[in-house]
């Protein structure tokens, strides 16, 4: 006989869920015909964030990626114009990335369509509902650490 493993079943839920809200937001996103990639989008709303334009490092230490990844997004974003490279003000060996005037429009028009898929995903819940869901998904999100997770161990 095999026991029920409720916690696998939590696990497939949120992997098919972020699968689809991926699929969703991309479809959003299609739909602005910016010709912007989702992670090009995610470079964009990750540039937002920073109070002056970062080095590519700190872009890629950011995003959890290898530089290389970065500069890929940075080449494309650049040649579509909503991005530039500057040289750093206090050393100009040190090149930093700013979004430029067409970067914000098209970041506008990201943050539109994840709202708009976000609705979509979320139509189904109640008021109550959402409420509930928001405070787990905090939960989730801020806290939870394990001790095993906490020294860096894995469980396969």
């Amino acid at each position: 006989m095999t026991l029920a493993d409720p916690d696998g079943l939590l696990a497939e839920q949120l992997l098919r869920l972020t699968r689809r809200v991926h699929r969703i937001q991309k479809r959003h996103l299609e739909r602005c015909d910016l010709g912007i990639t989702p992670a090009q989008s995610r470079l964009l709303r990750t540039l937002a964030h920073f109070g002056s334009p970062p080095r590519m490092a700190d872009l890629a230490e950011r995003l959890e990626v290898v530089p290389r990844a970065v500069t890929t997004l940075v080449d494309g974003l650049e040649a579509s114009g909503r991005v530039r490279r500057v040289p750093d003000p206090s050393n100009r060996r040190v090149i930093r990335i700013e979004v430029t005037d067409q970067g914000r429009e098209a970041l506008r028009a990201v943050r539109g369509a994840r709202r708009s898929a976000a609705e979509e995903i979320l139509a189904p819940l109640t008021d109550e509902q959402r409420e509930v869901l928001g405070g787990l998904l905090d939960t989730l999100i801020d806290g939870g650490e394990t001790p095993s997770a906490l020294r860096g161990e894995q469980r396969c």
